[in-house]
């Protein structure tokens, strides 16, 4: 039995090690906010699904099979990445470090939010799972 298993589960389990993620790279930028040569990071995923989703055929947006039962879109190219990039370009101090802490602590709050909707839906889900076992209304 796949309860937790499920594809609606394995995707509220990775929108959580995202929100995980982008916890660690904003905070190692806050950490290092006076850091001298410093240059801030951030995760990127959005970036890359709008890349492939404005595409005009949508053929390029990769599908995995799971089943050889279930249906091709065309082109796969593999799954969309996600990962850290770091900005060497922008400059915010005198000592060449770009991060901005009042942008840092905004996006700490925004990712905290989502973490928060994320782990309330798995614990719903849980306690839905636990009910039906038990057999409470």
């Amino acid at each position: 039995m796949n309860l937790l298993n499920g594809s609606n589960f394995q995707r509220l389990n990775g929108a959580v090690r995202a929100a995980e993620l982008r916890q660690q790279v904003i905070s190692n930028n806050v950490a290092n906010a006076d850091t001298p040569y410093f240059k801030r990071s951030e995760v990127v995923f959005e970036k890359y699904l709008e890349q492939e989703m404005g595409k005009s055929d949508g053929a390029n947006l990769p599908l995995k099979r799971t089943n050889p039962k279930h249906l091709g879109a065309g082109g796969q190219t593999g799954p969309l990445r996600i990962g850290v990039e770091t900005d060497e370009i922008s400059v915010m101090n005198n000592n060449v470090n770009n991060v901005d802490i009042d942008r840092e602590m905004s996006l700490l709050a925004k990712n905290q939010l989502r973490y928060n909707a994320l782990i309330h839906q798995v614990s719903h889900d849980i306690r839905m799972i636990r009910t039906a076992i038990e057999g409470r209304s």
